[in-house]
């Protein structure tokens, strides 16, 4: 856009068209120019009207010498016609579309024509009438006329130019006509400078107008499109002038909001008052100028932010008139900020207390009289079986299935203490105050028991668990870092133990942590440098005693610990992500092994959840199977109840693929998981492979495992399933479990697991023939215990699993390095140790007589005391 710079009038004349300009006869470039003419030109109407009101009185008072003929008709009626043809003019379209220099030109026109008229007029009153009264009302009007046409100096002199020129006597002299032109010059030269100063007042005028037009403009663009808003107050403070906009927030109308007083549309922050910050009101009743105060509204009910700066206004007298200020609305701001904060200590998706939140919660908690902790409990939560649901059903529906989870967590802790997420499937339990270990235990078997019921994830039902860590101060910790690594190792003792238990913490867990993390170390390396290795325990048919297949189990020859118990490295194999690898090790090891027997015996195999539910698990198997040659009907592949935990269509998909290809499929370890039944109807399986747990309960009798293997066995005959009953190790035990109706049997019974040279020579020379090798009856009753367990050996302790316990001894699953004949202590259940010998070992299995016979009722009381040991019979 090009911008025209006003040309304002100069001093002196140089061009003719500037004198014409000025008087508005010529087209003008400045717009300040054309905007007053135009103004002018919308006036003149009224001015004709005005000026024909002038004239009136000269007419009246020429009637008689009109009537008399002394005074021209004609003249008179110009008067008249003239000032209304120049109304007329004005109202007409014609008029009306006029550029403003034409205007101006048709005005000066009639304004000579109005101006020769008067002129005759003057003579004829002069001659005809008493001079004094003709000169009176003459010159009077005359004036009036110059004085209302000088609106438009053009017009103005036009009619002097008209006066003069027909008011000249016929008969004058040159000295008339020389004073007459001296009198036209000095007319030109008053308008042109009248015309002049008008210029210059019109420039600055225009310009003023587009200033505050600009302003206003700007003003309106801030108040309607911005944040920003304008207040104006009196005296007193009562509103002069708010922004619409503002009006609108608080629900009412420009109109009505004057008057109120101005603090009354906000409260300040409530911190202001408290931290002795000035307020508003204050401020405007100090009359002392303020910026940036934060302001609420208090009139809506809809949370509304406000930022108000403001100063004093006085007069040019310095008299106080008010105040006047800005506003801007930071309520986006605040919410903002409150997000971020919220972020900043809340869990963005579960809306718990994240990790720094429950740092600061525990802190808080601790802290007591100085010198002093306070009492207080810290619950580390890991939820079992997690992994398997985001796996297969995605991270949506492990999000969703964590919001579950904390929603479920708050209403079973309650007002007793608040719960955080720390990431991940892990969560934190603050409980101030709380010391009793009897609360502790309800609060964790609770939480165990709620977070264990089934989740509706969209179309999808998922089954998990919860394992606890529990760490109290002062005994446990006096720092919110001890209470969180001592309660993160009673988590760790939690998942040895079996998972979906709770542990408190125990000093010799240190020692047990340092051992999961070498051995966590040692098991990344050992399966490129080949320490691990597969042992075959026979599966014998009950029906002609011969073996029909053999279970592979994974064995961990250590380079420097010598052979690890699987129940010591599967579970970190499974956290720390190397199941899987070490599963399809597993599966192209076995088939390649079994390819090569001298008989058909099957090979079983057993297979983690986590892997069972990779999409390209049944691919893998197809592509082993090719590549060993191995038949598949001779591959059973063995599956826990885990697998069930997302119980949705991908698990069925799985089961579909494999049995495509024509391998055969058992469900292992049943009755011991959390819904055996309700999968049965529609899993696939051909065999189900009863836990020793009930087979070692029937033989001894007693209780009801009796009962159960038989509604298994039913069961599974009805659905036209194998059974095969596992840790048969008596050989009274087989006519027993026989009786029972199991088609097959697994154990020590029929001898230890065999390396693979062992079991092909054995292969080779007797086929498939079992031999009973077990004891020929049951021993004595025995303790059936479910926990992890500390060996003490050579004052270091070590890691360990109780099994089962009698009077005299107890077999444990432990270190395999172990020797016949090593004085060991060991912990029966919390607060016993007991000193023992290690009597016989065998592959991580430990069996320990006691320096001293135990009372197993003194036992059994104390472990229902600390409910670590279920009682069972063996």
């Amino acid at each position: 856009m090009v911008r025209v710079r006003p040309k304002l009038p100069t001093a002196g004349l140089h061009r003719h068209t500037d004198v014409l300009e000025l008087l508005g006869l010529m087209p003008s470039q400045n717009p300040f120019t054309l905007d007053a003419l135009d103004r002018r030109m919308r006036s003149m109407s009224l001015i004709w009207l005005s000026i024909f009101a002038t004239l009136v009185p000269p007419a009246i008072i020429l009637s008689p010498a009109i009537f008399a003929g002394k005074v021209s008709i004609l003249a008179v009626f110009g008067l008249w016609v003239i000032p209304v043809g120049g109304w007329v003019l004005r109202k007409l379209a014609y008029g009306r579309g006029l550029k403003p220099h034409a205007a101006a030109r048709v005005h000066a026109a009639l304004a000579f024509m109005l101006g020769a008229c008067f002129s005759r007029v003057i003579v004829a009153a002069w001659t005809t009438l008493d001079p004094t009264l003709a000169a009176a009302v003459m010159g009077g009007s005359a004036l009036v006329l110059m004085v209302a046409l000088s609106r438009l100096h053009c017009t103005m002199l036009a009619f002097c130019i008209g006066l003069l020129f027909r008011g000249a006597p016929g008969e004058a002299g040159v000295l008339t006509w020389v004073a007459l032109a001296a009198l036209f010059v000095c007319l030109c030269f008053i308008a042109i400078g009248l015309a002049r100063a008008d210029a210059t007042s019109d420039s600055d005028r225009w310009k003023a107008d587009q200033n505050a037009l600009r302003s206003n403009r700007f003003l309106d663009e801030v108040e309607q499109n911005s944040a920003g808003w304008f207040w104006e107050t009196d005296r007193q403070g009562e509103i002069l002038y708010l922004s619409p906009k503002v009006a609108a927030w608080l629900g009412s109308d420009p109109d009505t909001i004057k008057g109120k007083l101005f603090t009354s549309i906000g409260t300040e922050e409530s911190r202001s008052s408290a931290l002795g910050e000035r307020t508003l009101g204050f401020y405007l009743s100090t009359r002392t100028a303020f910026s940036d105060l934060a302001v609420a509204t208090s009139i809506t009910d809809k949370e509304q932010w406000w930022s108000v700066s403001g100063r004093p206004v006085t007069d040019k007298y310095g008299q106080f008139r008010g105040f006047i200020g800005t506003g801007t609305d930071l309520t986006e701001q605040r919410r903002s900020e409150a997000e971020v904060t919220k972020l900043a200590r809340f869990d963005p998706l579960t809306g718990l207390a994240n990790r720094a939140e429950t740092s600061t919660m525990l802190n808080r908690a601790l802290a007591g009289q100085p010198g002093s902790v306070r009492p207080t409990a810290l619950m580390l939560i890991d939820l079992d079986r997690f992994k398997a649901v985001n796996d297969t059903l995605g991270h949506p529906a492990g999000d969703e299935l964590l919001k579950q989870v904390s929603k479920r967590l708050t209403q079973v802790v309650g007002s007793s203490g608040q719960v955080g997420r720390l990431g991940g499937d892990e969560f934190k339990v603050v409980l101030p105050g709380v010391a009793d270990s009897h609360q502790l235990v309800q609060l964790a078997d609770a939480i165990i028991r709620e977070v264990s019921r089934p989740y509706q994830l969209a179309d999808a039902t998922a089954n998990i668990g919860a394992s606890l860590g529990i760490a109290r101060s002062p005994q446990d910790g006096t720092t919110s870092e001890e209470l969180v690594r001592n309660a993160d190792l009673a988590l760790y003792a939690a998942k040895a133990a079996g998972r979906g238990v709770h542990r408190f913490y125990e000093r010799g867990m240190h020692s047990v942590a340092e051992e999961r993390r070498r051995l966590d170390d040692d098991m990344r390396s050992a399966l490129l440098r080949g320490e691990f290795r597969l042992v075959y325990q026979p599966i014998v048919s009950l029906k002609d005693e011969r073996i029909v297949g053999f279970e592979s189990l994974l064995r961990w020859q250590h380079p420097t610990r010598g052979p690890v118990s699987p129940a010591d490295f599967i579970p970190i194999a499974e956290e720390n992500g190397l199941i899987e690898a070490i599963g399809e090790w597993t599966l192209r090891q076995a088939c390649e092994e079994a390819a090569g027997w001298a008989v058909d015996a099957r090979v079983a195999i057993n297979i983690s959840a986590t892997q069972f539910s990779q999409p390209r698990f049944p691919e893998l198997v197809a592509n082993t199977l090719a590549q060993t040659g191995l038949a598949p009907d001779r591959l059973e592949i063995e599956i826990t109840e885990g697998v069930f935990v997302t119980d949705d269509a991908s698990t069925d998909r799985q089961f579909d693929l494999l049995k495509k290809l024509g391998v055969r499929i058992a469900l292992d370890d049943f009755g011991t998981g959390y819904s055996s039944l309700g999968y049965l109807k529609r899993a696939p399986f051909d065999k189900i492979k009863i836990d020793q747990s009930f087979v070692r309960g029937a033989s001894l009798g007693g209780d009801k495992s009796g009962e159960i293997i038989k509604a298994i066995v039913a069961l599974a005959v009805a659905l036209n399933m194998e059974t095969t009953a596992e840790g048969v190790e008596t050989q009274d035990e087989i006519d027993f479990i026989r009786d029972l109706g199991c088609s097959h049997i697994q154990g020590f019974v029929f001898g230890k697991p065999l390396e693979v040279d062992d079991l092909r020579a054995r292969l080779g020379t007797r086929g498939n023939e079992a031999d009973r090798v077990g004891h020929k009856a049951t021993r004595e009753t025995r303790l059936r215990v479910i926990r992890a367990a500390q060996l003490t050996i050579n004052g270091r302790p070590h890691p360990a699993r109780l099994r089962n316990i009698s009077n005299g001894g107890v077999m444990i699953e432990g270190p395999a390095w172990v020797s016949v004949g090593t004085p060991v202590q060991i912990d029966i259940v919390d607060d016993m140790t007991v000193d023992g010998v290690v009597q016989w070992a065998d592959e991580g299995r430990l069996g320990i007589a006691f320096a001293n016979p135990l009372d197993l009722n003194k036992v059994m009381a104390q472990a229902k005391k600390s409910s670590d040991i279920k009682r069972a019979q063996a």
